[in-house]
């Protein structure tokens, strides 16, 4: 069987990164070839938007601030977010994201989690999605409790799918 071949490199300018968003929280950026063995995101926060407090059980994540301030929280310490900063979070650890007055745009990336069913017994479901920007409601911040939910229960607005 033949290995697939290497997906090509990525280069993502400031043009890119820099871009307004849409809502409070926007993913301005996504590594998308479907041979990779990462998850990379740009993230955008609004001036003084949150993404609640959340915990990878399974992989860790690298954080990376491009531009803007902010502030990073874990359960023990808390870290000031300015343009080159960087934060490992091993597996395990809860945090919080916290944009400051002139907003924040930063990078995630961590190790690609199987899709749901490859490679499980029974075809059963991997479990959450490394990345919770998707139960993140754009309006208002709030994290959505449930996986599935495609309406935020705190404002009614629709999350991303």
């Amino acid at each position: 069987m033949n290995a697939p071949a290497p997906a090509a490199p990525v280069f993502v300018g400031p043009e890119q990164t820099a871009a307004a968003g849409r809502g409070q929280i926007s993913v301005l950026w996504s590594l998308g070839e479907r041979t990779r063995d990462l998850d990379a995101d740009v993230v955008r926060l609004a001036p003084g938007a949150s993404i609640g407090e959340h915990t990878e059980e399974e992989f860790g994540v690298l954080l990376t601030v491009l531009t803007g301030a902010g502030v990073l929280r874990t359960r023990d310490a808390t870290w000031q977010l300015t343009p080159g900063a960087l934060a490992w979070l091993p597996a395990g650890t809860s945090r919080r994201v916290d944009a400051g007055d002139e907003g924040l745009v930063y990078t995630s990336a961590h190790r690609r989690r199987p899709a749901p069913g490859a490679g499980t017994p029974g075809g059963s479901e991997a479990g959450e999605p490394v990345c919770l920007l998707g139960r993140v409601c754009p309006a208002c911040g709030g994290l959505a409790a449930e996986r599935d939910a495609r309406y935020c229960a705190r404002c009614g607005t629709p999350l991303a799918d």
